[in-house]
C-alpha cells in the first residue's frame, strides 16, 4: 500500500522569527527609554551618527539629598559620568548643553558646571523656558550661550532649608557660598561683580522675594549670556567651535 503524505509537523521549541524581533524591538525601546529617564541622553534612542554629545539639564539639580519622586530632577551622579566620557571618549568633538531649571543645590550645580568649564572640548549652552538660581553658572559655564528669547533666568541670594544656627559664623558660611557662585559666574560671564551683586540683592524687580528676573534680552545685554537664538544658532556655533578646534 502506498503511504499517504503526512503533513510536516513544525518543531517544537522553535520560537516565531517574527516574535524574537518584536521581543528584540522591546528590549531596545526599553533601553533607551530608560537612558533619557536616568540621563537625558539622547544619542541611545535614534538611530544616527554624531560627534556632538547633547545634555539635558531639567527641573530641581538634585544633590546629597533625594528630592520627592513627584518633583522633576537632574541627578548629578549621572551628569557627571557623561562629562567624564565626553573627555575621555575621541568620537565626541563637542558639548551641547540644553537648560529649562530651576536652579537646586548649589554644590551639586557648582560641581557640574566646573566640570563643564574645564572640558577640553568645544561646549555650547542654551537657555530654554528658564535657567534660574545655580542654573546660571551651568548656563555660563560653557565656551559659548545662547538664550531663548522667551526665556528667563533668576538671579537672587543663596537660600537655605532646614534648621539654620543664627550665629555669626552661620551668615561667613552663607557669604562665602554666595561668593562661590558669584566669583564663577564673572570667571565664565561677561558680567561685571557690581552688576550681579546689585542684581541679586535688588527689591524691586521680584514681587514676593529677593533679587530679579532676567529675560532673554536682558541677559545678553548685561553679558551674562552671550547671545539670542535657538537650537540652530547654538548647533550652528558648536559646530563652528569643533572646527576651530580641530585645527589648532
Amino acid at each position: 500500500m502506498e503511504k499517504k503524505n503526512e503533513p510536516e509537523k513544525p518543531e517544537k521549541d522553535q520560537p516565531n522569527k517574527n516574535e524574537n524581533d518584536n521581543e528584540n524591538d522591546k528590549d531596545i525601546d526599553s533601553e533607551a527609554k530608560q537612558n533619557i529617564d536616568n540621563f537625558g541622553a539622547i544619542n541611545s534612542a535614534f538611530n544616527f551618527q554624531s560627534n556632538i554629545q547633547y545634555l539635558t539639564i531639567i527641573g530641581n539639580i538634585e544633590g546629597h539629598m533625594v528630592l520627592p519622586p513627584q518633583n522633576k530632577t537632574t541627578k548629578y551622579e549621572n551628569i557627571i559620568p557623561q562629562l567624564v566620557a565626553v573627555e575621555e571618549n575621541d568620537n565626541i568633538k563637542g558639548l551641547l548643553t540644553i537648560l529649562n531649571t530651576v536652579g537646586g543645590d548649589v554644590e551639586a550645580g557648582l560641581a557640574i558646571a566646573e566640570l563643564i568649564t574645564t572640558l577640553s572640548k568645544p561646549t555650547v549652552s542654551l537657555v530654554l523656558g528658564g535657567g534660574h538660581s545655580i542654573g546660571i553658572p551651568l548656563a555660563t559655564a560653557s565656551n559659548y550661550s545662547f538664550i531663548a528669547e522667551s526665556a528667563t533666568m533668576t538671579l537672587h541670594p543663596i537660600r537655605m532649608t532646614g534648621l539654620v544656627i543664627g550665629a555669626e559664623p552661620t551668615y561667613d558660611y552663607f557669604r562665602k557660598m554666595q561668593d562661590r557662585v558669584i566669583d564663577f559666574i564673572i570667571r565664565t560671564s561677561n558680567s561685571s561683580r557690581e552688576q550681579i551683586v546689585d542684581l541679586m540683592n535688588s527689591t524691586q524687580n521680584m514681587a514676593a522675594d529677593i533679587g530679579t528676573i532676567l529675560f532673554g534680552h536682558e541677559a545678553v545685554d548685561i553679558g551674562l549670556i552671550d547671545e539670542i537664538g535657538g537650537l540652530n544658532k547654538a548647533l550652528a556655533k558648536l559646530k563652528s567651535l569643533i572646527k576651530e578646534n580641530e585645527k589648532s
